[in-house]
């Protein structure tokens, strides 16, 4: 960990000519008291790096200085293929991989095109956290530990202990055949099978992770897209239904259809709202989705619905009232 470190420290030095020990700790995540170390370190070592003095000073490499140093370990290498997607990497507790990785390929750039291609990069921006209403994508966090131990046996073909917490459940250990890791809008899942059923686990819900010696009893090839499809359908079309009819601020409606699993009809009110017929995995997604919506939607039917919405919002009221 340390070599791969002292190596970022060098490429950041080469790519932005000076920087202080503050905005090298920023960069990999460390303190300053570590990075104060690592250039006495890389000093030891014969890199010729020097200290500036001053107001705008810093930590700086003698020009000219070239380094063989930009090879690429194996995480790094895997956070570049996953790197269409940067949640994707971070999903999978790649995100720091990837950003020493991309440092790596930036050294190696001929200087003659590395400025063109960062100013480049500058006027794309791929998958940001936001959409166009301000809605936030937010990434679910995964400890690393625990997402490297899921890694770890998805790779090395090696069944896996997990200590899972489903949802409305206690936590329990159960032990599962690693089939692939999908990340989704910036959520993580471990496809598995369990004594032979296929079964999909959120990792932010793995509290602990554990590798077993005994291999994995899974195919040795997989089409993981297609593995995720064949579940997407069988979670949409299985479980306990329910259809309910709701008006909706037409401004919210890609909000609600993109959380329903179906909308059986659609027309206007006279007062520019919609109503529509829309179809949910079960009563407790129903609940949820038109609780995210607030003020903007209104359950018509069915009365357990709209009973369950006030009853929440009966709750949250009260809690509020006892808290001031």
């Amino acid at each position: 960990m340390r070599a791969d470190r002292l190596v970022s420290l060098v490429l950041l030095l080469r790519q932005h000519g000076r920087l202080s020990a503050t905005a090298l700790a920023r960069e990999l995540e460390v303190s300053t008291r570590t990075v104060l170390r690592d250039i006495d370190a890389l000093s030891a070592a014969g890199v010729p790096v020097y200290a500036e003095r001053g107001r705008h000073g810093g930590f700086a490499l003698l020009p000219g200085f070239q380094t063989e140093l930009t090879g690429l370990n194996h995480d790094e290498a895997l956070a570049l293929l996953v790197a269409g997607s940067r949640r994707g990497a971070q999903a999978f507790g790649l995100g720091s991989a990837l950003t020493s990785a991309m440092r790596k390929v930036v050294d190696a750039l001929p200087e003659s095109c590395r400025e063109t291609a960062a100013g480049a990069a500058q006027r794309l921006l791929i998958d940001p956290e936001t959409d166009l209403l301000a809605r936030r994508l937010v990434a679910e966090e995964v400890p690393d530990a625990v997402v490297a131990e899921v890694r770890r046996a998805v790779f090395a073909g090696r069944k896996l202990r997990i200590h899972y917490a489903a949802a409305d459940e206690t936590p329990k250990w159960r032990t599962v055949d690693p089939i692939g890791l999908v990340t989704v809008r910036g959520q993580g899942y471990l496809l598995a099978t369990r004594s032979g059923a296929d079964r999909t686990y959120r990792l932010s819900r793995i509290l602990a992770a554990e590798v077993l010696a005994e291999p994995a009893q899974r195919p040795d090839r997989v089409d993981l897209d297609r593995a995720w499809q064949e579940r997407s359908t069988r979670f949409r079309t299985g479980g306990d239904q329910v259809t309910v009819l709701v008006r909706l601020n037409p401004a919210r409606r890609d909000e609600l259809v993109g959380t329903a699993l179906a909308v059986l009809a659609e027309e206007a009110d006279a007062d520019g709202w919609l109503r529509l017929e829309v179809t949910f995995q079960d009563s407790r997604h129903a609940v949820w989705a038109l609780w995210q919506l607030a003020a903007n939607a209104e359950a018509l039917a069915p009365q357990w619905l709209r009973t369950s919405l006030r009853n929440r919002a009966a709750a949250v009221a009260t809690y509020c009232g006892m808290s001031h």
